[in-house]
């Protein structure tokens, strides 16, 4: 047994080191010196990417539909595909059940209807699906409440700011005293266990800098606006609340997670960023991003950032429940290496194509609504770019009870079932559990983006 767990460490420690080995000289991620603090931060979060990959990624997406058809069939929803139908070509919403603010939605369905959700914000931290399930953000914290929309000293933050709270060195439930517009000076680097939740307020981070999610764990973003992006000049700023450092220019992501694991985006709204909306990159994974409503923007969501980056083959990533609208472009997601799965979510407008990618991704798409644009040239789903149909006709990229309108297709390739190992206890096939089909999205994703959360009242 000792010399299995020493098997087991020289592996991890013979990963890690040709890691760093790959990782460190070809991308810095905007840290302008690698301290002996950044060097250690990032060896300690590509031993957190490997330890949250999932070798058996059928449980976690078979664990997701389990749930999705739970709160169909509990809430006493008819899966009627002929009525569906009628519905979505008509173009009129499915009557809502239950009330003004039920939902249908397996995450949402945890924690919405509950009146005094102000009183039990952790809750939302027991509701996560997908890839990211495991995180708790700041649940073991402390509430802090930002009262302060001000960024003015970036090396001493003020307290009650929002920069302030997420560079503290504990876990922490951030929450707002009031609606505020923040004009990020720079970008926002946040650290391990934080949940920065925007219910009760409307807060907007916008016309300035975006939030950057390097190499830490568990962290929530939840119920925020971010918008109109900017590129950082960089300088000194603080990174957590023992250390400064030099960063470099920043690139005008939204959000940029980079060698971070256990992170779950929901119910934000983004519109128009410099770069990218959502980056995903250099061993991130553990990721769900769900509920969230994207526009205006070219590039979306960036998942894995280089054909070199190797450690992306490690990357799991849940896109759930969202609706990417209008006047977007492409790469919803553009994916290299890695697993995704596409679940539920309505894509009402692209201008080239909605997945991408290259470098053997596998990309399970499943009850997703595609329209595609009129022009005939841009109505397929699907884009494997800078590799010829010899080699990504092996690619696993498999379509379940999509919905395809206006001429829109997916092009599969690869074996269906063949991008995980069987699960340990399998089940026979007629009672597999299926995802929600596509017809159903529109329903599904009706509350994508922020929400108006009125304390004393279901949110």
């Amino acid at each position: 047994m000792a010399s299995a767990h020493l098997n087991l460490g020289s592996y991890v420690f013979a990963f890690v080191s040709l890691s760093l080995a790959v990782v460190a000289p070809s991308v810095q991620g905007h840290v302008a010196v690698y301290d002996e603090y950044w060097t250690q931060r990032q060896t300690d979060a590509l031993r957190e990417t490997i330890k949250s990959y999932d070798p058996n990624p059928f449980n976690v997406t078979d664990h997701f539909n389990y749930h999705a058809a739970l709160a169909m069939e509990t809430t006493g929803a008819d899966n009627g595909t002929r009525r569906e139908l009628r519905q979505v070509r008509r173009g009129r919403k499915t009557r809502r059940r239950g009330g003004r603010h039920h939902s249908l939605n397996a995450i949402d369905k945890c924690w919405r209807g509950d009146k005094n959700w102000h009183k039990n914000r952790k809750k939302l931290a027991d509701c996560v699906l997908g890839f990211g399930r495991k995180t708790t953000g700041g649940k073991k914290g402390q509430f802090y409440v930002v009262t302060d929309a001000s960024d003015h000293d970036l090396i001493n933050p003020k307290p009650g700011t929002l920069r302030h709270a997420v560079t503290r060195d504990r876990p922490l439930w951030i929450i707002f005293g009031r609606s505020m517009i923040i004009k990020l000076q720079q970008e926002l680097i946040i650290t391990h266990d934080k949940t920065i939740d925007g219910r009760g307020a409307n807060v907007h981070i916008m016309g300035g800098a975006g939030l950057t999610l390097q190499f830490v764990k568990n962290v929530i973003i939840h119920n925020i606006h971010i918008k109109h992006i900017k590129c950082g000049a960089g300088g000194m700023i603080r990174d957590c609340e023992h250390h400064v450092g030099q960063r470099s220019k920043s690139d005008g992501d939204g959000i940029n997670i980079f060698g971070a694991t256990n992170i779950w985006i929901d119910h934000v709204s983004m519109t128009h960023c410099s770069d990218g909306m959502i980056d995903a990159i250099m061993g991130s994974t553990a990721i769900t991003i769900s509920n969230s409503h994207l526009t205006d923007h070219n590039e979306v969501l960036l998942f894995g950032g280089k054909d070199g980056d190797v450690i992306d083959k490690k990357m799991q990533i849940t896109v759930a429940f969202n609706h990417f609208g209008k006047r977007l472009v492409q790469r919803m997601p553009r994916v290299r290496y890695g697993l995704v799965h596409v679940v539920n979510n309505d894509y009402t407008h692209w201008e080239m194509y909605a997945i991408g990618g290259n470098k053997n991704p596998t990309i399970i798409s499943q009850g997703n609504r595609f329209i595609a644009p009129h022009k005939e040239t841009c109505k397929q789903v699907t884009k494997r770019e800078y590799t010829p149909y010899t080699e990504w006709k092996s690619w696993n990229w498999q379509s379940e009870r999509d919905y395809f309108l206006n001429g829109a297709y997916f092009v599969n390739s690869g074996r269906a079932n063949a991008w995980s190992p069987a699960p340990k206890n399998p089940i026979h096939r007629k009672f597999a559990i299926r995802p929600q089909s596509g017809t159903g999205v529109r329903r599904l994703t009706k509350d994508a983006g922020t929400l108006g959360c009125t304390p004393g009242k279901s949110c």
